[in-house]
């Protein structure tokens, strides 16, 4: 390696299963897979952060949105359906339902502390305890350790000998023997200059969504804050893709509604407190826009209108100029506190900073140096930059083999439950494509089914033996070029960070966050595009890609980040084809194809899958007809 760098170490590692990432599903599938595993199946987990404080759950949680109690899966799979605008799998989502509630057990086992109300105060869920839930879906919990819990339980189940934290895997590895299969994967450490070698029989895939593709609305100072984890780099969606899994979905992004400038949440001043949502002149725009709602039957009968048609009502209000959006916390707080006690009406505002606090801290900061008091004081909302996702209120991934006892069809079961197209690697939580309102829960449920799953894939190819495609130090020379780049041509500039022959991965960023913003329905045109600025889009996209080799790393840190902004640039691209290719808006306000401004449900009722072909290079894109396993009604 030039400079001062060296070549790194090369570690090699092999392994029966491995385990790609830190988050909820990952700890889930961690601790299944090591009860059925036994001795004789080796589990290896790596994660690029540390486990204790990895993925979305990183800061904590208020409450936990996926509990079905005494709902049923069936439901369930009605909810998911109408919120996502009819497009989801039924088996994937039902096979979660049937399972998530044991998972919120294991968290309340583990010593999670979960509400409940006064007649079941110290029962726990299991033995009959009632929740005390913010929606019909939700209960509220005491969760700024939510994360610590639930790592910690997997952390004993796995051993920590058989964890690596701060190893961030870049590149999946196909096997040479054997077409469209999974052999191993390639990492470095972001702390010493080494290089980990995995071989596995199978992989799951959990790197988690993906943040910052779009230009965020906080800037400057502000700049880094986001709502989703900032670390979120699109690594599941642009590895699976680099070795041919198939996506779906692509086209779906998440735009939540959030405090402005800090991000909070929303939820629990929605469920718990009864705030509303007004227009600048206090008016409800739900009510007062409902009749354009109906543009987008019949999923504006739904029973809750879908997030994005509430984002669609919002946006028409600050398009025509009754901005700002505020969320209405006094007089939501003054109807609770007239039945209340003066030391209930303390507790209830100690709540309000609590949710805060228990998940997003940025927000009680920016309430604090605002001098806003939630009792006295309104605060805006703000849709935010767009999100890929596939565990919260969104449905992109990867497409998935489902479950076989659900009667779905034979195209969504060709394998092992959650087994992607690529043979061997599995994927869960965001991973998961067509499939969302996971969550937390949700995702560690999806994450044990997949480590079971895997246990058995291993057991039934026990005499599978990796043989890794590439020639590794060509792969090494690949992985650290950022750093080659940096020190051949640091010196042909008096300004480290301006030169021609590299870009720094915070430029490139920049670059990617622009492209996306003005061409592919990003936040400065309201979240608007067309098939001409699609085209111009992915024109700068696929110049973006040549530069990519231009990328640069003067540190470790660094180069960590080059590798993140790749994973973005492959999920962007992905992502921009997709909306290429519905010719429909099926997401108003999340994005509006204003060239087909209309549902289409006769055309475009549909899954939109894709596939990279890593021979020819090439994307393909195709629809896969949607089938309803769950009779859906939306009344």
């Amino acid at each position: 390696m030039a400079g001062t760098f060296g070549d790194p170490e090369i570690i090699d590692i092999e392994t029966d299963i491995l385990i790609v990432g830190g988050g909820m599903a990952a700890c889930g599938a961690a601790f299944e897979a090591k009860r059925w595993a036994g001795d004789d199946v080796k589990i290896t987990l790596v994660d690029k952060a540390a486990m204790d404080r990895s993925g979305a759950v990183a800061m904590g949680l208020s409450a936990i949105n996926t509990y079905l109690g005494d709902r049923s899966p069936e439901d369930y799979c009605r909810m998911v359906s109408a919120d996502l605008m009819g497009i989801t799998r039924d088996d994937l989502v039902f096979d979660v339902g049937r399972h998530v509630d044991d998972s919120v057990h294991l968290f309340e086992e583990w010593g999670l502390p979960i509400w409940k109300d006064k007649e079941t105060e110290g029962v726990p869920l299991k033995d009959g305890g009632k929740p005390v839930r913010s929606g019909k879906w939700q209960i509220m919990i005491n969760g700024e350790g939510y994360k610590t819990i639930v790592a910690e339980a997997a952390k004993k189940a796995l051993g920590i000998e058989n964890i690596m934290e701060r190893v961030f895997i870049v590149k999946y590895l196909l096997d040479t023997n054997e077409d469209n299969r999974i052999a191993g994967a390639v990492g470095f450490s972001v702390r010493e200059h080494k290089l980990f070698v995995f071989k596995a029989n199978a992989i799951l895939n959990v790197a988690g969504g993906c943040v910052n593709i779009f230009r965020p609305r906080s800037v400057g100072e502000g700049n880094g804050r986001t709502w989703y984890p900032v670390w979120n780099a699109g690594s599941t969606y642009a590895m699976a893709a680099e070795v041919g899994a198939e996506l779906t979905m692509m086209e779906n992004r998440f735009v939540p509604a959030r405090f402005k400038d800090g991000y909070g949440p929303v939820g629990a001043w929605f469920l718990l407190f009864k705030s509303k949502a007004t227009n600048g002149y206090g008016e409800d725009y739900t009510v007062k826009n409902a009749d354009m709602l109906a543009d987008f039957a019949p999923y504006d009968k739904a029973a809750v209108i879908p997030t994005c048609l509430r984002n669609h009502a919002m946006l028409k209000e600050m398009k025509d100029g009754n901005g700002p959006i505020f969320m209405d916390t006094p007089t939501a707080m003054a109807k609770l506190a007239e039945s209340m006690t003066p030391k209930e009406i303390k507790h209830l505002e100690a709540e309000a900073w609590e949710d805060f606090l228990d998940m997003c801290i940025g927000q009680a900061g920016h309430w604090a140096g605002m001098n806003i008091r939630p009792e006295e004081t309104k605060s805006e909302l703000m849709p935010t930059e767009p999100y890929l996702l596939g565990s919260h209120s969104g449905c992109c991934g990867i497409w998935v083999s489902g479950p076989s006892d659900l009667g779905a069809p034979d195209t969504w079961n060709w394998g092992y439950n959650r087994m992607t197209t690529v043979k061997g690697l599995f994927t869960a939580g965001d991973g998961v494509g067509a499939s969302g309102h996971k969550f937390s829960s949700g995702s560690h449920a999806e994450g044990r089914i997949a480590g079971k799953n895997m246990v058995r894939f291993v057991r039934d190819h026990k005499d599978f033996s990796p043989s890794l495609k590439g020639d590794i130090k060509e792969i090494a020379e690949e992985i650290y070029l950022p750093v080659r780049n940096y020190f051949e041509h640091k010196d042909k500039t008096t300004a480290e960070d301006i030169n021609p022959f590299y870009i720094t991965p915070k430029m490139f960023q920049m670059r990617l966050q622009k492209y996306m913003d003005e061409y592919v329905a990003g936040c400065s045109t309201y979240y608007q595009t067309n098939a001409m600025m699609l085209e111009i889009g992915l024109h700068h996209v696929q110049m973006l890609q040549e530069d990519s080799k231009h990328l640069r790393a003067k540190d470790l840190h660094e180069l960590m980040r080059a590798w993140e902004n790749y994973h973005r640039m492959w999920a962007a691209e992905a992502h921009l084809r997709h909306i290429q290719f519905r010719e429909e808006t099926r997401y108003p306000g999340f994005f509006y194809r204003t060239d087909f401004p209309k549902l289409d449900e006769e055309n475009w009722k549909c899954f939109v899958n894709s596939r990279f072909n890593p021979e020819t290079r090439e994307w393909e894109l195709k629809k896969v007809p949607h089938v309803d396993l769950v009779e859906k009604h939306y009344g």
